[in-house]
């Protein structure tokens, strides 16, 4: 007997916690009475279908709007502020960033969620676990590392040391786990050859990436594990507004699965709102069912993914699960001839080239087909780069149906990503 819930034993729960939410919400949540008061929605839930069905989205652009009408906070929250202990912001990366408040309870129940997440990773109290980064105001690795200490680990951060200080920390300190965004995993791995570093004995089994997508690509997890010799990949999403909502499948690499013990996961149509069915491509929205004081309830993450066609999973659970993770952003997404082209599709036939080293998707504002460029970096020791660009090329149109003309420039030309890689841009390419 599966000893993960079924179906129907989730649906329950989530129909009674969001029962209880909404409950939690009305009237003490400014935000929330309000928004649902226009919407003209019922005060109560009785299944997950309705709310789904009843209940308006919220969106990033309304949260910011809020906080700057109702500074610093804004008006999402259920209690005084003075129930509340932790003060995270969202990276900003797309404008103003989002403070976002949290009470003792619920941190508590994101460091259960991130407990979830590291044991199924195969963490333990035996570990010894680098977060290669500095946490900054995001709520990031925070919880991780938390989360890590009260499993038993040894927690060593990283802070804002250089790569080489960074590695030879790793080295010194025999860390098993390394954690970091996947462009900080390659990226080390850079400074690791041309400060002559040897990683061929490196101490990291594992390292769990997480900040932007990347590990579920199997071009790229393969990049990264050849990059760290012996180490496995494993892949996590989460965020501030949200907090730490899924882990990666022990038993598909490159699937995620949403935490549904934890948060009411639904996939949409980005421009319709319409429900995706499994197969598909759509936005992910969450809303957490344990976090009142600062909720976020159907919240539009502005993330693609592909909910699986199989449930159970063949690790045994019921929870949703979201085929090569995130694919990317909505406001990411291109459509060339009818063929919607995400960043994870691109970096997945990019990164299958081992001559290779970086590259630049250049979309102009039309997003015709015309006015898409590829530039690719190859690497030092390649023969031929005109000979890759063609074959590049070639094995694009087979694989995405689409023909991308790519031009290869001189070996560090590009520009090199620290932590979040933005290979996308619509600066024209020269």
């Amino acid at each position: 007997m599966s000893p993960y819930p079924k179906r129907s034993a989730l649906a329950q729960w989530q129909s009674d916690q969001l029962h209880r939410l909404v409950a939690a919400l009305l009237p003490e949540n400014a935000f929330y009475s309000e928004k649902w008061d226009e919407a003209g929605v019922p005060r109560k839930v009785a299944a997950a279908h309705q709310f789904s069905r009843n209940f308006p989205f919220t969106t990033r652009q309304e949260l910011l709007e809020d906080q700057r009408a109702h500074p610093p906070y804004g008006s999402n929250l259920t209690y005084p502020v003075g129930r509340f202990t932790r003060c995270h912001e969202t990276r900003g990366t797309r404008g103003m960033p989002l403070r976002w408040l949290d009470t003792p309870d619920s941190w508590e129940w994101m460091l259960r969620n991130w407990e979830q997440v590291l044991r199924t990773a195969g963490i333990d109290a035996k570990d010894r676990i680098y977060w290669a980064s500095s946490f900054g105001p995001a709520l990031g690795f925070w919880g991780a590392f938390e989360a890590a200490a009260r499993l038993g680990c040894l927690c060593l951060p990283g802070g804002s040391a250089g790569g080489a200080a960074q590695l030879r920390a790793i080295l010194d300190h025999q860390a098993t786990v390394l954690c970091c965004t996947p462009t900080r995993a390659l990226r080390l791995a850079d400074i690791a050859a041309s400060e002559r570093i040897a990683l061929d004995a490196q101490p990291v089994k594992l390292i769990l990436t997480s900040g932007e997508p990347g590990a579920c690509i199997a071009a790229t997890r393969a990049r990264i594990e050849r990059a760290w010799p012996g180490a496995r990949v494993t892949d996590h999403y989460g965020m501030t507004e949200a907090g730490p909502a899924t882990f990666e499948c022990p038993a598909r690499p490159g699937v995620l699965h949403v935490m549904e013990n934890a948060y009411y996961p639904e996939v949409i149509d980005p421009t319709t709102g319409a429900t995706v069915e499994p197969g598909g491509i759509g936005e992910l929205v969450l809303t957490p069912l344990d976090r009142p004081g600062s909720p976020v309830m159907r919240y539009r993450t502005g993330d693609l993914v592909r909910p699986a066609t199989e449930e159970p999973c063949e690790c045994g659970r019921h929870d949703l699960a979201l085929e090569g993770g995130i694919l990317g952003r909505v406001d990411d997404m291109t459509t060339v001839h009818g063929v919607q082209l995400t960043s994870s599709a691109i970096e997945e036939v990019v990164y299958g080239f081992d001559t290779i080293a970086e590259y630049r998707l250049h979309v102009g504002q039309s997003g015709a087909a015309d006015d898409i460029r590829l530039r690719i970096e190859p690497t030092r020791d390649c023969a031929d780069p005109s000979a890759v660009a063609r074959q590049l090329e070639e094995t694009m149109q087979t694989a995405l149906r689409v023909r991308i003309p790519v031009t290869p420039v001189p070996p560090g030309s590009l520009p090199r990503f620290e932590t979040h890689a933005r290979r996308r841009t619509t600066e024209p390419a020269l």
